[in-house]
């Protein structure tokens, strides 16, 4: 996992690609980690907006797709079969069926910022026979909020951390001298308190 997060930094483009379709298949590469991971990189000037929003977008949307699309194929046994079992329980099955009846695409819409239940809302919606065009619409609209908001962290907290290593850097010497001089007047004390004794 290390070579890979290592990797990403020289191929970019390729790399975050790879580390959205990796984390469908359920290895360790949340897609909110990535997202941010990619916000940091476009705020540090290491990869260019519009060309990594054209690679995550229909990334996302690839991806999501592929779990309705599973979730499509093997129905209701989504549930029971031995790919999906640990991700989607009988029980979650259930109540998920519950709330598509209630809400429909809104489930989609709603629940894709959700990230614990996000997979397993892409699946219910292939189980119960959500129309295609309904999931893709709902699922578009909110993987576009999804981008905005957690690539936005990365690209906030990137512009944030080099304000205050620049702040850091312009007061460093001071905090140095600050710091020789609290340990010069803790020795002098101890000294003086020693001599009074």
């Amino acid at each position: 996992m290390n070579e890979m997060m290592t990797w990403v930094p020289q191929f970019p483009y390729p790399g975050i690609f790879l580390l959205l379709v990796l984390g469908t298949l359920g290895l360790p590469f949340p897609e909110d980690a990535v997202l941010i991971l990619t916000g940091f990189l476009a705020a540090r000037g290491l990869i260019d907006k519009v060309p990594a929003f054209l690679i995550i977008y229909p990334t996302l949307l690839m991806t999501d797709f592929s779990l309705y699309w599973a979730g499509k194929k093997y129905g209701r046994k989504i549930a029971e079969h031995k790919r999906f079992r640990k991700l989607l329980s009988p029980g979650r099955l259930q109540k998920l069926e519950g709330q598509f009846r209630t809400w429909g695409a809104l489930v989609i819409f709603f629940g894709r910022q959700l990230p614990g239940l996000r997979a397993q809302i892409f699946l219910v919606a292939g189980a119960v026979r959500c129309p295609r065009m309904k999931f893709f619409l709902a699922d578009a609209a909110s993987a576009l909020i999804t981008i905005v908001l957690i690539a936005g962290i990365g690209y906030t907290g990137a512009e944030r951390l080099a304000i205050w290593k620049d702040t850091l850097s312009s007061i460093g010497p001071f905090l140095s001298l600050g710091l020789i001089a609290v340990l010069a007047i803790i020795v002098f004390f101890k000294h003086l308190k020693r001599g009074l004794r």
